[in-house]
């Protein structure tokens, strides 16, 4: 009996002591895995906090970091998701890992660490590929932050109007006008517009120091619209979510209309909510406003005109506002002249005057071209009024008034 009684405690010995060497073993490894896990963060960055703030004209999100480290953006769709995964860095255990964001840029973003060496940074939202961008800033009090931005970027329609030679804003911009939205066709002095010589075809000719004189009417004449925007570039958006692609779309097929019943030829570059570049979202912003350029100048158009919406940061500003080409004709600065005053006579939208601008198809067209920011749709009265059919209505006639002037 005494034996048994011996084993048993002797079996139960060695058990403990087997678990004890075991939870040794384990701890040692857990020890050494924490070891190296703190020797591999110490060159990591840090995630240590997610910033969100939003206006009416974006929404911005910030990540603090302790070190300088790169970054991958992609596009993850049902529902569309920006995903940008940042290399070489760890998540602070105190970060709040997600936030509901209240905009109608952005639903909400998420932060995980994806695996041992990337943090995964998930925003849920909507905007096109000109409608958001993800830069990084180094410096001040935070060593270095990743910047996500969602919304109306840079003051106007991101990515609409590439400016390769910027003047110096007349002293009104200043009190809210935004850097302008688009593209526009003009041309160079002494240049032959169109490379026409007669009156036959559309009507025009050309004169000494390269003007050009048109027959009256608008019957015969051919005219190339440009809807701004369109596709994966939404342009600036309202207060209430209302997009310059469509107002610009709703618009130029409107106005189409009005043209072809006077007798017009119209080139649309877009009839359709989408990209004009072949390449569509994949475009660069040069191969998209080439492609527009391109629709007016392989088709000898007699004018262009690109149909924009205004923007700002907040929504004070408003009016009508016509671009032309800073070096281009004078034909190209009348017909801004004309368009926008006929807007603003039907529309009763403030006169902004015309300005001059460098925007790429201004440039890169070759005949009379306008740009009209036909409102502004970051004001709430403005934006109401172009996105109904009343609104709609009016700015086509407005336009075809316009024309009918510039024709003489």
């Amino acid at each position: 009996m005494q034996y048994c009684e011996k084993r048993a405690w002797l079996c139960l010995f060695r058990q403990a002591m087997l678990f004890i060497a075991g939870f040794m073993l384990i701890f040692g490894a857990a020890q050494a895995e924490a070891a190296g896990f703190a020797e591999r963060a110490g060159s990591m960055s840090e995630i240590k906090a997610v910033r969100v703030s939003s206006s009416a004209d974006k929404t911005r999100i910030v990540l603090d970091g302790t070190k300088e480290t790169s970054y991958k953006v992609s596009i993850l769709s049902n529902p569309q998701r920006i995903v940008v995964d940042i290399q070489n860095a760890w998540i602070s255990p105190d970060l709040k890992k997600s936030t509901t964001i209240d905009s109608r840029f952005a639903k909400s973003v998420r932060i995980a660490q994806h695996d041992t060496s990337t943090v995964r940074v998930v925003v849920e939202s909507s905007m096109g590929k000109n409608n958001y961008k993800v830069f990084p800033l180094k410096g001040g009090s935070t060593a270095y932050r990743i910047v996500m931005d969602f919304g109306n970027l840079g003051g106007s329609s991101s990515g609409a109007a590439i400016d390769f030679n910027p003047q110096p804003k007349p002293k009104d911009e200043d009190k809210g006008t935004a850097s302008g939205s688009g593209t526009a066709g003009g041309t160079g002095e002494g240049t032959a517009i169109g490379g026409s010589t007669g009156g036959t075809g559309s009507g025009k000719e050309t004169v000494t120091k390269g003007e050009t004189v048109f027959t009256p009417g608008l019957k015969g004449k051919i005219i190339a619209l440009d809807a701004g925007h369109g596709g994966s570039d939404v342009g600036a958006i309202g207060p209430t979510g209302v997009t310059e692609k469509g107002v610009t779309l709703r618009v130029a097929t409107e106005l189409q209309k009005r043209l072809v019943k006077e007798g017009a030829t119209v080139l649309m570059t877009r009839s359709t909510d989408t990209e004009v570049s072949p390449k569509k979202a994949k475009a660069s912003d040069i191969e998209e406003l080439q492609a527009r350029c391109d629709v007016g100048n392989d088709k000898n158009a007699d004018i262009f005109i690109s149909l924009h919406m205004d923007s700002f940061t907040n929504s004070s500003p408003s009016g009508t506002t016509g671009y032309y080409y800073v070096n281009g004709s004078k034909a190209g600065q009348r017909l801004a002249k004309e368009l926008s005053e006929g807007i603003v006579s039907e529309l009763g939208t403030g006169n902004r005057g015309i300005k001059s601008c460098n925007f790429y198809v201004v440039k890169h067209t070759t005949m009379p071209a306008a740009l009209i920011e036909m409102a502004f749709i970051s004001n709430d009265k403005e934006e109401r009024l172009m996105n109904s059919d009343e609104g709609v209505k009016k700015a086509a006639e407005g336009l075809v008034n316009g024309l009918i002037s510039f024709f003489g």
